[in-house]
């Protein structure tokens, strides 16, 4: 390798790798350079997001789907987190034999069916069994999408990157629930019932069936060139059972992974008291609305906040920004369900049934409780971006990242299935209050031992375990090397 080589590699606070032999390329001029650009390519994973999760996000952030009664919207979420946890746990290994591109365009589908499902409830209200079943499907497909994104995601970025490449998608992705939010409250402004019309459902289906075509925009990953000239590693496994043992081979090889389960499996949990116990039971559907606007605008500041400025800092090293990622988030996590807690002692299943009429945006007590929803999507967002970052701090192989983002969707998604049914069977507000505030904290604590031993500044080649297997086929190499 050359000199230059070694510098662009190593130089300028990139902390590309310690990797003694690094090999560097040069990338793509012209209208190819910026479609190739990692940046383009994760604006347009983001993208995708923004029409599919993004919607779903607004459809559920509304409470209750939208409607007035929350038990189906509760068992259809049960049933996509139960199939989402099952299948995520595989989805990396399914990830990488199928590639991201096909995982994307099958996934993608599962969001516009469950919003369809919505729909005909609307219009046949007995079909609330069809937004259950529709929620199941979605959680197969919900694997593969987020198992796709969070691969490219954390694999293209140099390691200095990490951080604010995350920032974007998370910017616009979360726009989709800004949209999302913006049409619910456009559309619903008259209205002071509490459940929204067919107009709303539509909109967010045809901004589904849009995202769906998108991902054949995107480019092979393994022709991507990151911005300090190293290639995203070309990698291709010859078979499924090489990429089901390959999640034990990442269990074996990085045990520390463990120690953010409890941090994944608290990552959703706490929407379903923020949703449907908080936003769903005290607010009228044109306030749930704006609630939603608000959440998911302070969730596109929140992640750029404590990406771009906090864990890419160059003027510390990696594992002094990781504990001030980690410690900012904790901070946030207590105080936040110290104010949730002042709120959630004023009501109560009775006293605030799903007919009961519902705070306004006139009313005089709204300033204070649209602000929580504020900062509840701040900590989201923060929590969200740090547990990517972690991960990418980890690795910067795609498939073990795979693999990662399967464990993280894994986890995700049974801790939403429990606390989705918990609310079904409609156990006491507070319960689910101080189960949500109590797995929060145990998630930050688990992660701590993890920040502080396996963090490194910089990424070993001991790192890559999936490479290093004799069974891994490598594409061949690009012919524009320096």
């Amino acid at each position: 390798m050359s000199a230059t080589g070694e510098e662009k590699a190593h130089g300028s606070g990139s902390e590309s790798s310690s990797i003694d032999q690094v090999e560097i390329y040069d990338r793509p001029g012209g209208w190819r350079g910026l479609y190739y650009h990692p940046a383009t390519q994760v604006c347009l994973v983001g993208l995708v997001c923004f029409m599919c999760p993004g919607m779903f996000n607004a459809l559920t952030g509304l409470g209750a789907g939208g409607q007035v009664d929350a038990t189906s919207s509760a068992n259809a979420n049960a049933a996509l987190y139960a199939t989402f946890a099952f299948f995520a746990f595989f989805s990396g290994s399914v990830h990488n034999v199928l590639g991201p591109r096909l995982c994307l365009l099958i996934g993608t589908w599962g969001y516009s069916l469950y919003i369809a499902s919505y729909l005909a409830t609307n219009i046949h209200p007995g079909a609330g069994d069809f937004v259950v079943v529709a929620g199941a499907i979605l959680g197969v497909c919900a694997a593969l999408v987020w198992t796709a994104q969070g691969s490219l995601m954390m694999a293209y970025p140099t390691e200095a990157q990490k951080g604010t490449f995350i920032g974007y998608f998370w910017a616009i992705f979360n726009l989709g629930g800004v949209v999302g939010s913006a049409v619910a409250f456009g559309s619903n402004f008259n209205s002071t019932a509490n459940e929204v019309g067919n107009g709303t459902y539509i909109g967010f289906l045809i901004l589904t069936l849009t995202g769906v075509v998108l991902p054949l925009l995107l480019a092979d990953p393994y022709k991507m060139i990151r911005t300090d000239g190293t290639r995203v590693t070309p990698i291709r496994h010859p078979s499924w059972k090489t990429e089901f043992i390959s999640l034990f081979v990442a269990l074996k090889t990085d045990p520390w992974i463990v120690l953010l389960f409890p941090m994944f499996f608290a990552s959703n949990y706490f929407y379903t008291w923020q949703f449907n116990d908080y936003n769903g039971a005290l607010f009228n559907i044109r306030t749930r609305g704006l609630n939603n606007f608000v959440y998911w605008t302070a969730q596109i500041f929140g992640s750029f906040f404590i990406g771009h400025f906090i864990l890419d800092l160059r003027r510390f090293r990696r594992r002094v920004r990781a504990f001030l990622g980690w410690s900012i988030v904790v901070v946030f996590v207590f105080a936040v369900h110290l104010w949730s807690y002042y709120y959630q002692l004023t009501y109560t299943r009775v006293s605030d049934p799903p007919t009961a009429v519902k705070m306004d945006i006139n009313d005089p007590g709204y300033p204070a409780h649209v602000w929580l929803m504020i900062f509840y999507g701040l900590l989201d967002s923060m929590w969200q971006t740090t547990a990517y970052w972690l991960m990418g701090a980890m690795s910067n192989d795609p498939a073990k990242l795979a693999v990662f983002t399967g464990f993280y969707k894994c986890f995700q998604s049974a801790g939403s299935a429990v606390v989705w049914r918990l609310d079904a069977v409609q156990k006491p507000y507070m319960d689910i209050f101080i189960s949500t505030w109590v797995l929060a904290a145990a998630g930050m604590i688990c992660a701590l031992p993890l920040v502080y031993a396996r963090v490194k500044d910089y990424t070993e080649m001991d790192d890559e375990a999936l490479l290093a297997r004799p069974n891994v086929e490598r594409l061949p190499e690009p012919s524009q090397k320096k």
